[in-house]
């Protein structure tokens, strides 16, 4: 099989699409040559946290000497692919905010995947902690979304 240089630019412009678009793998073929770009499988337990440079709306603050813990008995997972709304709407207000309270079934975001919106509802009681993903980011299955204490 004959080598061939790898186009690091187009590589990095496939990584950029596979995040924007929500996909866990892209694939591109031209003159014979293939480039697939895909994201680790995240395994149970295991949280992968995306940092958004100029994010859509307000990023979510995070301490860097505050580790996000996947297996701590609060968190909130994501159910599926998509993309995060914490609000039913443009300049509606949140559906809960950092340090308020949450009852056990409370919608805490939507994520939308197919033009359907899903709400993602607190598991159990307690203080909304921590919010780790801000409106607009894509997310994967099993990304860390919010922390309940």
């Amino acid at each position: 099989m004959a080598r061939f240089e790898v186009d690091s630019d187009l590589v990095l412009k496939l990584a950029s699409l596979l995040r924007e678009a929500g996909l866990g793998e892209i694939e591109y073929e031209s003159e014979g040559r293939r480039i697939r770009v895909a994201l680790p499988h995240v395994a149970a337990g295991t949280t992968v946290v995306h940092s958004h440079s100029g994010a859509p709306e307000s990023a979510p603050a995070k301490s860097e000497t505050a580790p996000v813990v996947a297996d701590h008995s609060g968190a909130i997972p994501s159910p599926m692919v998509g993309t995060v709304y914490l609000s039913t709407g443009p300049g509606e207000p949140a559906f809960v905010a950092v340090g308020q309270a949450v009852l056990a079934g409370q919608t805490v975001l939507l994520i939308e995947a197919m033009k359907t919106f899903n709400e993602v509802k607190a598991h159990r009681s307690g203080t909304l902690a921590r919010m780790l993903v801000s409106n607009g980011q894509a997310v994967e299955y099993g990304e860390l979304l919010a922390i309940i204490e």
